[in-house]
């Protein structure tokens, strides 16, 4: 399912580059300034789907996600040993 994923990502982020390549050419800043505007703005937006295609595609996630898992280990282990503490010390009264 991971692989699928992942090769998803990269046609899409293919696709994308495609067509960045074939819209630059194209805007020129000679014409009308609104026309302009809206090509800077356009290519804006494909450069940020292309970066997220890219941080998908080299597994910053997947760090952060393992990351994040071992310290919810840890943090589920300290409160089990607190409550583990806590029964024992009612158990004694």
């Amino acid at each position: 399912m991971r692989k699928r994923n992942k090769f998803k990502h990269a046609l899409y982020l293919v696709l994308a580059l495609a067509m960045l390549l074939y819209a630059l050419p194209r805007l020129s800043p000679e014409g009308p300034a609104p026309v302009f505007v809206f090509g800077l703005v356009w290519v804006v937006f494909a450069l940020l789907v292309i970066a997220a295609h890219l941080h998908f595609i080299i597994g910053v996630d997947e760090e952060k996600t393992k990351r994040m898992e071992a310290v919810r280990k840890a943090k589920l282990e300290m409160w089990q040993e607190k409550w583990s503490k806590e029964g024992r010390a009612a158990q004694r009264l």
